[in-house]
């Protein structure tokens, strides 16, 4: 069975290349809701990156890594943040939830983002329409 890396690793290799396979993604939306709560930041991150770069809509599973990833947000480094941030703004996914979150936790972390961090941030913020003064 795969476990929680191994699910990230797995669709993160097939966004990468561009490839959609509806069926495996839908198969490791249902192995990676069940454990969830296995998953460290990166994880989270790159599994989320991987549905939204290939344009596959999981609401169950990016519902349920919002959940997951605002209990963990403190761990989340830089890339982490902007890359989820991103990842549901291009889906249009809305956690108003999460990105409260992130963005409490981003204000802490700024001097560590990089401009491809801060670019993606602030569109992921401006394309959910969600307000984040403090952090802007």
């Amino acid at each position: 069975t795969f476990n929680s890396q191994d699910i990230a690793n797995t669709v993160w290799s097939y966004a990468t290349v561009g490839h959609v396979s509806p069926d495996l993604f839908n198969a490791a939306a249902e192995e990676a809701i069940k454990k969830i709560s296995t998953f460290n930041s990166q994880a989270i991150s790159n599994t989320v990156w991987s549905y939204a770069r290939v344009g596959h809509a999981s609401p169950d599973l990016f519902n349920a890594a919002a959940d997951e990833a605002i209990k963990k947000i403190s761990t989340f480094n830089s890339q982490d943040i902007a890359n989820t941030v991103w990842s549901y703004a291009t889906v249009g996914h809305v956690s108003p939830d999460l990105f409260n979150a992130a963005a409490e936790e981003a204000i802490k972390k700024i001097s560590t983002f990089n401009s491809q961090d801060i670019a993606n941030t602030v569109w992921s913020y401006a394309t959910v329409g969600h307000a984040s003064p403090d952090l802007f």
